[in-house]
């Protein structure tokens, strides 16, 4: 992954002292939790499979997605099945993506934490050629030190990709022990887990509240409480 945003400059001044919030997108920052929907159940009906509702889709969620997809089915779809309902997913998602919006306090938060002389970046799984300008449109890509999206499959989970993510962070003085995880998946607190960092999980995405509590992190309903406990878990 390569950065995508420059820092702006007051993200400059990180230092290993202070708290460093890496920032889930879809489900996150971006409140689509509607498109998404429509677009699970838009690849599900390519394949004749009967669509699902929010409560379902949150109930289920796992990531990598094949795995929900084998929760819904009952066995994990073929190479040819994945491939096309892959397609599909992405196909029906960005097309109903356009009308979605940032989560209520996004732009104050991020205004605020950066005022405080705090960094923060952005990581997601979303394909990093439509992440970026996706981010710029919202107006918001200067808060952040570095965006990075995912390059490669999408049957992946977010580890690996916080582990790139941090280690281009390094030379601005970020570390894992100082960094907390801001998701709206169990695979957020998985991935903060694997690099040593903490995790706060948002119930206003993928997840519902009982299957978010099961990653044994803090579980938020606001993203103002999310950035309140980041700073209390970095303490």
């Amino acid at each position: 992954m390569t950065a995508a945003l420059a820092a702006s400059p007051a993200s400059s001044a990180s230092s290993t002292s202070t708290t460093h919030i890496v920032w889930d997108w879809n489900g996150t920052l971006l409140h689509d939790i509607d498109a998404v929907i429509t677009a699970t159940n838009g690849s599900f009906a390519e394949l004749g499979l009967p669509p699902i509702t929010l409560a379902t889709y949150r109930d289920l969620y796992v990531v990598p997605v094949p795995k929900f997809y084998e929760r819904l089915m009952g066995r994990l779809p073929t190479e040819a099945e994945w491939a096309v309902m892959d397609e599909a997913f992405h196909r029906h998602y960005w097309a109903a993506a356009e009308n979605a919006g940032l989560a209520e306090g996004v732009r104050e938060l991020l205004r605020d934490w950066q005022r405080d002389g705090l960094t923060q970046s952005l990581l997601s799984l979303a394909p990093h050629d439509r992440l970026v300008p996706l981010v710029r449109s919202h107006g918001i890509d200067g808060h952040f030190l570095r965006v990075d999206g995912r390059t490669g499959p999408s049957h992946t989970s977010k580890a690996g990709h916080l582990v790139r993510h941090l280690a281009a962070l390094e030379e601005t003085g970020v570390t894992a022990a100082r960094t907390v995880l801001i998701g709206d998946a169990v695979d957020d607190a998985s991935a903060a887990r694997h690099v040593g960092a903490r995790a706060v999980l948002y119930t206003g995405g993928s997840h519902s509240r009982s299957s978010l509590e099961s990653a044994g992190v803090p579980v938020v309903d606001t993203l103002a409480d999310a950035v309140r406990t980041a700073r209390e878990l970095a303490e």
